[in-house]
């Protein structure tokens, strides 16, 4: 049984109104790093729920606690980072290699772990899928903690996102810049995806591009999505000549890294019940950059 490491708290009340780093720098004690790493960790709490989001709005009233510990003891996953967490919602960081959700009997996937969590915090809750990687991408993704916020991010998903990057590192060195690729993507019974230039019955398909740096043998581009289908960025690199590493669905043989070297690595959006602008942000994943390096130096 996971048996979680009591945390101790101290408790603030707010009197005005200001955004919650602001507060918890002018109340506690002890140097602005310090006060962040306890609220990346989930250490801060407001009116009994948990808040990582630097500028989320105080109003006077509030209750505020204060963990005497920096670290998340409640969620801990090899697979899985808990980037924030609210009432309605959870933004997680998957690793590659583990599924969204469950696909045949006792697959490993991110829902399942979420709802290990919120079994073991007593939240009462479970994870509602709102949208998918594939098991190989990794990077950042939202799950709704009632149907009610999952129905809402579901039906109103292109109003509510309104910035959503991908990078990947690419084989070959692409010749332009900037670009956009557009055509219509459909999957046939085989589930492979496959482009057309003219309607196919498929789905009207749009991807924009920026190299951000290459090399004579790769190239790392980013990738913002106008339109998110299956496998979407993964064909229209194919389809350029450039595809994924380690990609052996749609790719050429070039695995430099043993993965598929795809990560959404950001993902801005409102907040489907407070309507807060939410931006989130990882790092670009430094293997990916290494094989340029490597590929510039040798």
């Amino acid at each position: 049984m996971y048996n979680p490491r009591l945390r101790e708290y101290k408790h603030y009340s707010v009197t005005k109104e200001m955004p919650l780093l602001e507060y918890l720098l002018a109340t506690l004690p002890g140097s602005k790093n310090k006060i962040k790493d306890t609220l990346r960790g989930r250490g801060i709490k407001v009116n009994g729920k948990v808040v990582t989001q630097y500028d989320y709005h105080l109003a006077p009233g509030m209750k505020i606690s204060v963990s005497n510990s920096k670290k998340n003891d409640t969620f801990k996953s090899r697979y899985v980072n808990l980037v924030y967490e609210d009432q309605y919602l959870v933004v997680v960081e998957k690793k590659p290699g583990i599924l969204s959700m469950a696909a045949g009997h006792s697959s490993l996937n991110v829902k399942s772990v979420l709802d290990d969590y919120f079994q073991r915090t007593r939240q009462g809750c479970r994870a509602h899928v709102v949208h998918r990687l594939d098991r190989d991408t990794s990077g950042l993704m939202i799950y709704a903690k009632d149907m009610e916020t999952e129905q809402i991010l579901e039906h109103e998903w292109h109003d509510i996102v309104f910035d959503r990057r991908y990078v990947a590192l690419c084989s070959g060195e692409y010749e332009e810049d900037t670009g956009t690729i557009a055509n219509w993507l459909k999957e046939n019974k085989a589930y492979v995806t496959y482009s057309s230039p003219v309607d196919n019955g498929g789905k009207y398909s749009v991807t924009h591009f920026c190299v951000l740096n290459r090399s004579p043998y790769h190239s790392l581009v980013e990738f913002k999505l106008e339109t998110g289908r299956k496998n979407q960025i993964r064909v229209h690199t194919a389809d350029m000549g450039h595809p994924v590493c380690g990609d052996i669905k749609y790719g050429n043989g070039d695995d430099p890294i043993h993965r598929l070297c795809l990560h959404a690595y950001v993902l801005c959006f409102y907040h489907p019940v407070t309507h807060r602008p939410m931006e989130f942000s990882t790092p670009i994943p430094p293997s990916f950059r290494e094989v340029i390096n490597h590929d510039l130096n040798s």
